[in-house]
């Protein structure tokens, strides 16, 4: 695999992680909302799917997003009657976001990131070896 095609696929791989990474925060910073109105529906946790993707012009395989969908798991019911998003029962929807999920899952794409960064220095570092035994 040639220079341009490695780094074609780290890049691609860090795109990929850091669309990942931005909705992981977004999630984490929305797992306290609620609905604005009574009975509403609250946020509801989004999660990335990735596919591989062939280069035609190199023929390497990189990643790519194939969709950012909201998972369709169930809401947390806690009863709150007094508060203003509570449904006429007095249950509130809170998001389905676990915190822990969200951390695992962030420490997951920083490590791809990481190594798709690393794999990106490989490859420069390489190619300056080489340009020097040239010399």
């Amino acid at each position: 695999m040639d220079l341009d095609a490695s780094l074609g696929v780290s890049a691609s791989g860090l795109r990929a992680q850091s669309l990942r990474m931005r909705v992981i925060a977004e999630n984490l910073a929305n797992q306290d909302s609620v609905a604005e109105t009574p009975g509403g529906d609250p946020y509801r946790r989004r999660v990335v799917s990735f596919q591989a993707e062939v280069d035609r012009a190199t023929g390497a395989t990189g990643v790519k997003v194939r969709s950012v969908q909201g998972d369709q798991s169930n809401f947390t019911k806690v009863y709150q009657p007094g508060h203003p998003a509570a449904d006429a029962q007095g249950y509130v929807l809170k998001p389905n976001v676990n915190g822990l999920i969200e951390s695992a899952d962030m420490k997951a794409a920083q490590r791809s990131y990481e190594a798709n960064l690393n794999a990106i220095e490989a490859a420069k570092s390489l190619t300056m070896r080489t340009i020097d035994l040239l010399k």
